[in-house]
């Protein structure tokens, strides 16, 4: 047992050399310091934002489960925000705005973080809306060729977008917003605009919820676009053998011979390490859905 600095905070780190992926020798130490490269490029996404902790104290064989509070033992340090539960009452949710705060969770064996849509200063308005490109298992080129057709109905739309690797088998398609627009509005519109999609190929593309009735076609999922849901954070580890990473990606890259699963944690600290962050630019420029809506309305 030790203690590192992280900027102006001193982290306790505990049983350093228990394996959390067994099968590719990652210690709870070695995610602590990928964590901590990370960090830089994680906060440009997480600041401000409740997460939600997924744990796995005995790693990805061992039992694990989400964790919304943030616990009293946590130091003070850790910054939190008090969130209205939609069912009533009321949770405190860690919010990443530190480096320290990224290691220490995952010294708390906390593999995956997801966050909210929204920031603390107005949780009730996103300021980005996400498409969850869904595939079978197995047809990843299905999620590519979606995401670079949900890209084209955007932009018919006046909208730009990004996107990255879920670390699963799919893709997360993400429009930067203003803010100035509530949740509902937003699922209203991502679930108009996934319709038009799967019009455009009702063969490969379906918003069907249920998976009976998918037919071996990717789900388009607009879900998350709903307060209190959150989704994977981007360069957070998957609980996955392999310990894929969820990673941003130029659109340049993404062709169906894309492989998730090579987006390890050394190959993405590469990328990181090259000046690669293709979401660093994200929100200087949050879009407006006025404009969006009239043009999706006529389509």
């Amino acid at each position: 047992m030790g203690a590192i600095r992280v900027g102006a905070y001193s982290v306790e780190l505990s049983h350093e050399d228990k394996l959390l992926f067994p099968r590719d020798g990652i210690t709870k130490g070695g995610m602590v310091d990928y964590y901590r490269q990370a960090a830089d490029a994680m906060l440009n996404e997480l600041r401000d934002r409740p997460v939600v902790m997924q744990r796995f104290p005995d790693g990805i064989d061992g039992n694990g489960f989400f964790h919304k509070d943030a616990p009293d033992y946590f130091p003070e340090w850790v910054d939190r925000v008090s969130v209205e539960k939609r069912e009533g009452g009321r949770i405190d949710h860690v919010v990443c705005n530190k480096a320290a705060t990224l290691v220490y969770l995952a010294n708390q064996g906390c593999i995956t973080l997801h966050h909210w849509l929204s920031r603390t200063q107005s949780l009730d308005h996103p300021d980005q809306l996400v498409f969850d490109l869904d595939p079978p298992e197995g047809k990843f080129a299905l999620a590519a060729s979606a995401a670079r057709l949900t890209r084209e109905l955007l932009k018919e739309l006046g909208l730009h977008s990004y996107v990255k690797t879920t670390g699963g088998k799919g893709l997360h398609l993400v429009v930067p917003l203003d803010g100035k627009v509530p949740f509902d509005s937003v699922r209203e519109f991502a679930g108009a605009a996934a319709q038009v999609l799967a019009a455009q190929d009702p063969d490969n593309l379906t918003t069907e919820f249920r998976i009976a009735k998918r037919r071996g076609r990717l789900f388009l999922d607009t879900g998350r676009n709903s307060y209190g849901q959150h989704v994977v954070a981007p360069y957070a580890l998957r609980p996955r053998a392999g310990a894929p990473v969820a990673t941003p990606l130029q659109w340049s890259e993404l062709d169906a011979d894309l492989r998730p699963a090579a987006f390890t944690p050394s190959v993405v600290l590469q990328r990181i390490e090259k000046g690669l962050d293709p979401w660093s630019d994200m929100y200087s420029n949050g879009q407006s859905l006025t404009d969006a809506w009239r043009r999706l309305k006529r389509l």
